[in-house]
């Protein structure tokens, strides 16, 4: 089957991150993380908004009652409606910030993090309540990446990057997440993932220009070809989440790469879920 590609905004990010469709504000939230921002694209108008942050962000995520859910540098904070900030879960580690993140079955923000230098073992996997209460999940993670769950809400899937292999977990919404095992090895360095309505796994490749989907057996099912080599994520978004949104760096890339740090969009690339909002 065919999968055009296309670029859907252009740009030149720093490293481009963490898609996510917000289906109250008909927008795709998405992050440059080193550039302290957060994007907020919308594909009927073309316009893309850009909040500022003040710290380095690795995900955000649209909150129930509006306003943002954030992972950054020093822990996991709150956008109220109004643009004011407020710290949910401090937990500051020098050398280290917040990465990819998303809104579970459960109600609460799973929240990874990573070293700067990528120091194998520096990074953690938090459960973050919606009153701040926060458990670590996993607490040897090298660069803790993509997050995101079957559409019964039965398994979650998770990336470590360096590990090059995508894991999968039984979840349950009281005892969290257990029995983790290796749902398939990766040929090249894992980043962001998402799942669809058939329990299909989409994974972007760090470094790969591609982004490669799993049948829920781990079979490969199609390969996505991305006009840039650092693809870092992806998401489904549009009002009936069909299009496939993929997010790409300039970190890294080849000095001949013209379409580093866009934003790309495969439409009609199969059936989305629709995210959960945090309830803080």
């Amino acid at each position: 089957m065919d999968h055009s590609i296309e670029i859907a905004l252009p740009a030149r990010v720093r490293l481009g991150e963490g898609p996510n469709w917000d289906a109250a504000a008909g927008v795709l939230l998405w992050v440059d993380i080193l550039g302290n921002e957060v994007h907020a694209y919308d594909p009927a108008t073309g316009a893309d908004t850009v909040r500022h942050t003040a710290q380095h962000v690795g995900a955000a995520r649209p909150r129930a009652g509006g306003g943002l859910v954030v992972n950054l540098r020093d822990g996991v904070g709150l956008y109220d409606p109004d643009g004011a900030f407020r710290w949910l879960a401090e937990h500051p580690v020098p050398g280290c910030r917040g990465n990819d993140a998303a809104v579970g079955p459960d109600g609460a923000f799973w929240a990874g993090t990573m070293r700067y230098d990528e120091a194998p073992g520096g990074g953690r996997l938090r459960r973050v309540r919606p009153d701040g209460g926060t458990t670590t999940v996993l607490d040897d993670v090298t660069v803790s990446n993509g997050i995101a769950w079957s559409p019964d809400g039965r398994l979650m899937y998770y990336v470590d990057t360096p590990t090059r292999r995508i894991d999968v977990f039984d979840f349950d919404p009281e005892e969290g997440a257990t029995r983790r095992r290796a749902f398939v090895t990766v040929p090249g360095q894992p980043d962001g993932l998402t799942t669809d309505a058939d329990g299909r796994v989409w994974v972007a490749l760090w470094g790969g220009g591609r982004v490669l989907c799993y049948t829920p057996g781990g079979g490969l099912d199609r390969t996505v070809e991305v006009p840039a080599a650092q693809t870092t994520a992806c998401a489904f978004g549009g009002p009936d989440l069909r299009d496939l949104y993929v997010t790409t760096a300039t970190v890294g890339a080849p000095k001949d790469d013209p379409h580093g740090g866009s934003l790309f969009v495969v439409p009609g690339a199969g059936q989305g879920l629709p995210s959960p909002a945090f309830a803080a």
